[in-house]
C-alpha cells in the first residue's frame, strides 16, 4: 500500500494543473475510493483534496513569484474565477496573491513522500474472522465526529434507551460477539476533518429479521472482519487502536477496509477506574 500511495503522490505531481476528481485518484492507486480517503487521512493528517489544494496553492505561489499573471495563475490551477483563486490564496497563506508578487512573499508545502518507520512502530494484535451475514439492531442517532475524549451525543444516546429496549435487544443477542457494541456507519464525505457527522447505533449483533418497532434493523452482508483487542485507559486506547488500524496496520496489510458498519465493544474494569477490554471490529477484503 504504501508504495501505492507514494505512485498516487507523482501522479498527483503530473496532474496539478489537470481536473484531479478523487475517484480518480482512488482507480489509479487501485483500491476503492473509500479505503484509499481513510489510510491517507490517518497517514498524512490530511483529506487527500485538501493535500491537492494545498499542493496547488504552493505551485500557484511559485508561479506569481516567476512573474506570472494572477489570472493566468488562478485558470492554471483550475479555479473558475480570479475571486475564488484569491480567497482560496488568502486563507492558505495569509496574504493576497498581488501582496505575493509585491513584496515577494513565499509560502511553500512540499509533496508527500510516505515511508515506514521503524523507530516507534506499534505491535498490534489482531486476528481475521469471517461471518455470515447479520443484522445490528438497537437504537441510533447522527453524531459529530470526534477522534478524541468522549463523545457526549453518543453519552446522551445510551442515556436515551429504556428498559423496554434494552430488554429487547437482549432477546435477540444471538451472535458473537455477545456484547452490546457501537456501531458507525453512513459517514459524511468530510467527517475525517471532524466537521461531519455519522450514524452511530448502540445494539447487538443477531440472525433474527423479525425485530421490534422499538428497535432500528441494519442489514450487515458476509464479510471477513479484521479484529482488533485492546487493553488499557478508556477512551483513548480503543481510539488509538482505531488510529493505528488505518495508520500502522492497513497500509502493509494486504486487505482494504469495506464501506460498511464497523463497531466495536468495550467491558469497563471494575477494578480500576476508567480502564477497559475492547475489541474493534473492521469488514475488509484482501487486495
Amino acid at each position: 500500500m504504501l508504495n501505492e500511495l507514494n505512485q498516487v503522490v507523482e501522479y498527483i505531481e503530473d496532474h496539478l494543473t489537470d481536473d484531479l476528481s478523487l475517484d480518480v485518484i482512488a482507480e489509479f492507486a487501485g483500491v476503492s475510493d473509500y479505503h484509499f480517503r481513510k489510510v491517507f487521512f490517518y497517514l498524512s493528517g490530511l483529506t487527500l483534496s485538501e493535500y491537492v489544494k494545498n499542493r496547488r496553492l504552493s505551485e500557484a505561489t511559485l508561479d506569481l513569484l516567476n512573474g506570472e499573471k494572477v489570472t493566468d495563475v488562478a485558470f492554471k490551477y483550475g479555479y473558475q474565477s480570479l475571486d475564488g483563486f484569491t480567497r482560496a490564496y488568502k486563507k492558505w497563506s495569509g496574504y493576497l496573491p498581488s501582496e505575493a508578487i509585491k513584496k515577494g512573499l513565499g509560502k511553500s508545502f512540499p509533496k508527500l513522500s510516505f515511508v515506514i518507520s521503524v523507530k516507534g512502530g506499534v505491535n498490534m494484535e489482531f486476528r481475521i474472522e469471517e461471518k455470515p451475514a447479520f443484522n445490528l439492531v438497537g437504537v441510533s442517532k447522527r453524531v459529530p465526529m470526534q477522534f478524541e475524549g468522549i463523545n457526549q451525543e453518543i453519552v446522551k444516546l445510551a442515556q436515551s434507551i429504556t428498559e423496554e429496549q434494552r430488554k429487547e435487544m437482549r432477546s435477540l443477542q444471538n451472535i458473537a460477539p455477545r456484547e452490546i457494541v457501537n456501531a458507525s456507519y453512513e459517514a459524511d464525505a468530510n467527517f475525517m476533518k471532524e466537521e461531519g457527522h455519522l450514524t452511530h447505533l448502540i445494539g447487538v449483533l443477531t440472525t433474527e429479521e423479525e425485530i421490534s418497532p422499538l428497535l432500528e434493523k441494519v442489514p450487515v452482508p458476509a464479510y471477513t472482519w479484521a479484529v482488533f483487542p485492546n487493553e488499557g485507559p478508556f477512551p483513548s486506547t480503543l481510539q488509538n487502536t482505531m488510529a493505528n488500524v488505518y495508520a500502522q496496520w492497513l497500509p502493509t496489510s494486504g486487505y482494504e477496509v469495506i464501506q460498511a458498519p464497523s463497531f466495536s465493544f468495550t467491558k469497563m474494569d471494575p477494578q480500576k477506574k476508567d480502564y477497559a477490554y475492547s475489541e474493534v471490529w473492521i469488514p475488509v477484503r484482501k487486495r
